[in-house]
């Protein structure tokens, strides 16, 4: 792989590289990258990945080479604490009530004595935090280089040290918050960049989505709105009624969110006509309209007052994108798009391109395509983007990545895990449990996993495709393993169910049970017998009734072909590859994948996502079944008589 990378950054060009679990991606492309001497941009999945590059992996690999260059650690303007609105908090009264008083203390103590204003710095501090948004600015707020602290910001000192790095680490969501990142400081930073890696490639596909296109929530209304009141009553109180604009969109918010109707979190509603679907079509255009009616006449007082201070320019400029956002979801959609609502205690209407294709294509093209002049020096090589993760695909051509985005033309390599996956691990399908259909499987699958990790003194990830199996499963284990630690995704930090899932028994305690979805498919990553069994409750086939998934099908019925075979199935495949890269994490680890669905072994197209999972042995028999979990009690107890 790190040969291929190579030849890549020397030609230019695209490389698709998928590299099972064990392979050493990671060292894979950073050596080649740093040896060539050219400077690099990596883009990694989560904030959680670039700390780890950045502070581990980098630093590691530089010493080794004896490499001097420098290296940069880039977030999105959220992850940095905002100097300017820490000194609002500290007059607003809002700010200082019982539950956020504490953490606003904590915050100003820390910032006394950081250097990067990094918030992952800060220990204990929860994403989920209330604190965060009082602290920290976004694209919406920052008034940029007209900021009283401007010369001391965290965020311009970051991009000031990213321009001038060798190797700077993104991640995807910084990369697609702006097409061009024009406002990240980015745009500055690309042309001169000739390598660019994408880590965990898999997920640029829906970042890209996601980010690409425009979207107006109820929780940007609500921030506009304690904006609107903390800086009209501090700066110009008297001028305008901020506390009555302050409640106004505070109402229209709550109304925008209660006409979508109940709705589970997480819920997407399909948008196809004037309203989305189940939303109420009077309450949502009243609401869209209401919000319009209130965003004209706070710029009014807005316009007022502009000269006052720089923040009012700023709040004027918000409030005009807020109301052309409102007016553009009151009509109808692009035809080249996809809409749809995001629904959980806040409301996300979101308009998103379908096809990514052609922005990856104009990545490709010039400059790097410009040649010189006659006379002149040789332009220099196109520039060279890698792509990476350990699950792209299930066909040679990595279609599933590639097509989507435009590829097509990009070298492929694909590279299996090197560890020996026939011996230690193996795949079981129980035929015992009721069909995936029945709506009693989930509480028939939890009775039976919980005799098996009550042998296993825990040591279980349980993968369920649905939150209703989330909290069927969740309650059916915490009633029959009284005396095992059952954490439930949803119930804590993904940070925190981790850390407490990976002590496992090394605390002298039994292993941990954990239930998840969605996230936990991916990027979970426990070494060694913390984690000896991987359950799958049924096979991941994408929602049919999401919007995206309707957009996609719709697609392909209009170009002749199955959205089944090409969508939907290929879709199942890779999160079920997701899902079983879980349980071998290292050369030494054992365990059992059990998938709780015998569509695998008894439908047609079973085949084709069973030659998707890694090559395990395959258990045919609940007695060969029991004799490998035997296998796993008695290689745990050994090696628990072994600890001292």
């Amino acid at each position: 792989m790190a040969l291929a990378v190579a030849d890549t950054v020397v030609q230019g060009g695209a490389l698709v590289a998928e590299a099972g679990t064990g392979v050493g991606k990671t060292y894979a492309y950073l050596v080649p990258a740093l040896l060539s001497g050219e400077r690099v941009l990596i883009s990694t999945a989560t904030k959680a990945l670039q700390d780890q590059l950045f502070n581990r992996d980098l630093p590691r690999l530089a010493q080794a080479l004896g490499l001097p260059g420098r290296a940069a650690l880039l977030k999105g303007r959220s992850s940095y604490l905002c100097l300017h609105r820490l000194e609002q908090s500290r007059q607003d009264s809002a700010a200082c009530d019982a539950s956020l008083a504490q953490a606003l203390a904590r915050v100003e103590t820390w910032a006394q004595a950081t250097c990067s204003g990094d918030l992952a710095e800060l220990p204990g501090l929860d994403e989920r935090s209330a604190i965060l948004p009082w602290v920290s600015s976004t694209r919406d707020n920052c008034l940029g280089s007209h900021c009283p602290q401007f010369r001391r910001c965290h965020v311009f000192q970051a991009r000031r040290e990213a321009m001038a790095a060798d190797v700077v680490v993104v991640n995807h969501h910084l990369f697609f918050a702006d097409q061009a990142l024009r406002e990240t400081g980015m745009a500055e930073l690309l042309p001169e960049v000739r390598v660019v890696v994408f880590d965990e490639a898999h997920q640029i596909k829906e970042t890209g989505v996601q980010f690409l296109g425009q979207s107006l929530g109820s929780a940007q209304v609500l921030d506009l709105a304690r904006d609107l009141r903390s800086a009209g009553l501090q700066r110009a109180r008297g001028m305008a009624d901020w506390q009555g604009l302050h409640h106004d969109l505070e109402q229209l918010a709550r109304r925008l969110r209660l006409a979508c109707g109940a709705h589970p979190t997480g819920t997407r509603l399909t948008w196809t006509d004037a309203t989305p679907q189940g939303a109420d079509p009077a309450e949502w255009s009243d609401a869209l309209e209401g919000l319009d009616k209130v965003c004209a006449q706070a710029c009014e007082s807005l316009a007022a007052v502009q000269e006052m201070a720089p923040d009012f320019v700023r709040l004027h400029e918000r409030t005009q994108a807020l109301r052309a956002l409102a007016r553009r979801f009151a009509t109808p959609g692009l035809a080249e798009g996809v809409r749809w609502v995001e629904v959980g205690l806040q409301a996300r209407l979101v308009e998103a391109p379908l096809d990514l294709a052609p922005v990856v294509q104009g990545w490709m093209r010039p400059p790097d395509a410009v040649q010189p002049p006659p006379g002149a020096e040789q332009a220099a090589p196109p520039r060279a983007w890698v792509f990476t993760s350990a699950t792209l695909g299930t066909d040679d051509a990595l279609s599933w990545f590639t097509e989507p985005l435009g590829l097509a033309q990009a070298r492929i390599l694909r590279l299996p895990s090197p560890f020996d996956l026939e011996r230690q691990a193996a795949l079981y399908v129980p035929r015992s449990l009721p069909p995936p259909t029945d709506a009693a499987h989930s509480a028939a699958l939890g009775a039976w996993v919980a005799q098996v990790a009550s042998r296993l003194q825990g040591r279980t990830l349980v993968l369920t495709t649905s939150l209703r199996a989330l909290r069927v499963l969740g309650e059916v284990l915490r009633t029959r393993l009284p005396g095992l630690q059952v954490l439930v995704q949803g119930e804590g930090t993904r940070h925190g169910l981790m850390e407490r899932f990976r002590q496992g028994c090394t605390l002298g305690a039994p292993g941990c049970v954990l239930v998840a979805s969605v996230s936990f498919w991916e990027g979970v990553d426990v070494p060694g017998d913390a984690l000896q069994l991987v359950v799958i409750d049924k096979l991941p086939f994408p929602v049919p009734t999401d919007p995206l998934v309707q957009a996609h099908a719709q697609r392909l019925q209009q170009a002749g072909r199955s959205p089944f075979r090409d969508h939907a199935l290929p879709e199942a495949a890779v999160a079920l590859k997701q899902g079983a890269g879980r349980l071998i994490r290292h050369e030494t680890d054992a365990g059992i994948l059990v998938v709780a669905d015998t569509r695998l072994l008894d439908r047609g197209y079973g085949k084709r996502l069973m030659a998707a999972l890694p090559t395990m042995r395959r258990l045919g028999s609940e007695e060969e079944f029991d004799d490998a979990l035997q296998a796993l009690v008695t290689r745990t107890s050994t090696m628990d008589r072994s600890c001292p």
